[in-house]
């Protein structure tokens, strides 16, 4: 029997880190869309499972209230047709949504974590999917990482500290050029 392709999940890939990108944030990867893209392009081409994480915050004055601008999936980051887009209201994609259920119904063992923020949404789901018992990969240029100017922090340090956490028990760090050529193999 063959084993499933590992599921990617596009996680928080909003037109909210858009703006952010656009109003000049300190970032690490801001050509995350374009490594975003080329990832969709390889599971798509192999027919391989693709599941859209959104982010919502029910406060209306939030960019990631439903109906807001910021709440809407960047075009990298737009669903096929017949791709799941799971709405989570936790930093967990597994918290507040189905995912679980839905990977193990497709008997998805591997997950491939791209999107936003590093050391929000994609740790706290990268962690769960571990504690899960998921063996994760995180396509690092496939992740965002913005920085934290009320505590002073620039992007980079927290990017690389999350990496290395993420690295030591929970997940494999790649990058897309190598995620894609396991794929290929």
């Amino acid at each position: 029997m063959k084993t499933p392709a590992p599921a990617l999940l596009v996680i928080d890939m909003q037109a909210e880190m858009q703006a952010r990108l656009d109003a000049g944030r300190d970032c690490v990867n801001p050509e995350a869309g374009a490594a975003l893209a080329r990832l969709l392009a390889e599971w798509r081409g192999k027919g391989a499972p693709v599941f859209h994480i959104r982010h919502r915050v029910d406060d209306p004055r939030s960019p990631f209230a439903p109906g807001a601008p910021g709440f809407e999936a960047m075009p990298c980051a737009e669903a096929a047709p017949g791709e799941p887009v799971l709405v989570k209201t936790t930093s967990s994609a597994f918290a507040s949504t189905p995912l679980e259920a839905r990977l193990r119904a497709q008997g998805v063992k591997d997950v491939v974590i791209a999107g936003a923020v590093a050391g929000f949404c994609v740790n706290s789901t990268a962690r769960a999917a571990s504690d899960l018992g998921f063996a994760v990969t995180v396509a690092q240029d496939a992740v965002l990482g913005f920085d934290l100017p009320a505590e002073g922090l620039a992007a980079r340090p927290l990017f690389d500290a999350t990496m290395a956490l993420l690295a030591s028990g929970f997940a494999r760090i790649a990058s897309v050029d190598a995620v894609i050529a396991e794929q290929d193999a």
